[in-house]
């Protein structure tokens, strides 16, 4: 693959997902600081889209949007007005001192945005036991973080056997920390004695937050948020942990919605850093403020956002993933497409890699979510994500995806 076509690949995908950055910010949906730490520790990426457009040059990407624009037609190419404004002012970037961010010898500067320490949350209600409902991979992973960091954790399971797993998996995770010179025998079984097995939902009554890690399925998800409302005391924050369900409608089931909010942990929660805080607009700010605090508390980067599908990571991710697999329907290779991101745009893996990573069919829904909401065409799920789905070529977890693992 020549090194044009490798450029012409990477931007043909990398400026639209700067574009809609752009446009998540100038809608208010959240701060800058926000929107690049949720990429960079959602995932894994060297830099934020807002201080990629900064070190590009705002008027380099404006012109390349323009370009895409008029030979696409599609709105999502449409430079953000945003992208206008700013360089109306003279605000290109890293290169004029100032474009979403402000630069003295090429370093970020304080500006009016940057948080101070009054920003710092504190926490607004004494949180001592939490709950975690669910027996997969991210209720085990939250309930090792909350257990780690010293809480008292009760896992609610189904059954005994599903919950002894959970503290298998835990045990397991520690067990490799110690090996590896890491982690204390100490503290491995200091936070295993944490951990209260429990079958009956009964169990959180006393709990301070309650954390929901259960299968992603609004009326499951409503049935559990009806029951906790009469089970967990009041002066108790409910959390979700839900990356496409309305929280609000979570948060409806309750006679006590300002204290319910969304706690999105990144897979596997043990080692991802982000936590998305999701508020709708019914959720207490002493919660809201309580729960980016305990984020904080227990190793994590909290970012703020409201109740909307995709959230920030998700909504700038799937449709960046979504436009590879289109760009792959045109006729280029996926092999040479995730090279290019790799080389050119300097991410951790290729669009397609990451697919069958995360799984074609969880992708598929996001993305189908995604479209919902927004009913933007350019949404629009690609028809050979459709098809791989169809097929059950899932990715790795099926040994076979876009690339086969078999």
């Amino acid at each position: 693959m020549s090194q044009t076509t490798s450029e012409q690949i990477s931007t043909t995908l990398v400026l639209p997902y700067l574009n809609h950055a752009v446009r998540m910010y100038e809608a208010g949906y959240a701060s800058r600081g926000d929107i690049d730490a949720a990429m960079r520790f959602g995932c894994g990426y060297p830099a934020g889209p807002l201080t990629v457009l900064d070190e590009i040059g705002l008027d380099v990407v404006r012109d390349g949007l323009a370009a895409r624009f008029a030979e696409t037609g599609d709105s999502l190419h449409k430079p953000a007005e945003l992208l206008e404004k700013l360089l109306a002012d003279g605000r290109l970037g890293k290169s004029s001192g100032r474009g979403f961010y402000t630069y003295e010898g090429g370093d970020v500067v304080v500006d009016g945005e940057t948080p101070n320490a009054d920003d710092t949350p504190t926490m607004r209600h004494e949180i001592a036991t939490v709950g975690v409902v669910g027996t997969g991979t991210m209720a085990s992973g939250i309930a090792q973080v909350f257990a780690q960091a010293g809480y008292d954790v009760i896992v609610v399971g189904r059954t005994d056997d599903k919950v002894a797993g959970v503290r298998a998996f835990i045990d397991k995770g520690l067990s490799r920390a110690v090996e590896k010179g890491k982690l204390e025998e100490s503290a491995k079984e200091a936070t295993l004695a944490r951990l209260t097995p429990a079958t009956s939902r009964e169990a959180l009554a006393d709990a301070d937050l309650v954390v929901e890690a259960i299968a992603e399925d609004l009326e499951i998800k409503l049935e559990l948020f009806r029951d906790l409302d009469r089970i967990v005391k009041q002066g108790a924050i409910l959390s979700t942990t839900t990356s496409s369900l309305p929280i609000a409608r979570l948060a409806e089931a309750t006679g006590r919605p300002e204290w319910v909010i969304g706690m999105h942990f990144f897979n596997p929660a043990a080692v991802m850093k982000l936590v998305e805080v999701v508020t709708t607009p019914l959720t207490s700010a002493e919660v809201d403020e309580t729960v980016r605090a305990l984020s904080a508390k227990v190793g994590k980067v909290a970012v703020s956002c409201g109740d909307r599908a995709g959230f920030i990571v998700n909504c700038l991710l799937f449709p960046y993933l979504n436009d590879a697999v289109k760009l792959h329907e045109q006729g280029l290779a996926l092999e040479a497409i995730d090279e290019a991101i790799r080389e050119q745009a300097g991410l951790p893996m290729g669009p397609f890699q990451l697919l069958d990573v995360v799984g074609n069919d969880v992708s598929l829904a996001i993305q189908q979510e995604l479209h919902a909401e927004f009913q933007e065409p350019g949404f629009t799920p690609a028809p050979a994500l459709e098809k791989v789905v169809a097929d059950g070529h899932l990715g790795r977890k099926t040994k076979k995806g876009f690339h086969d693992y078999s």
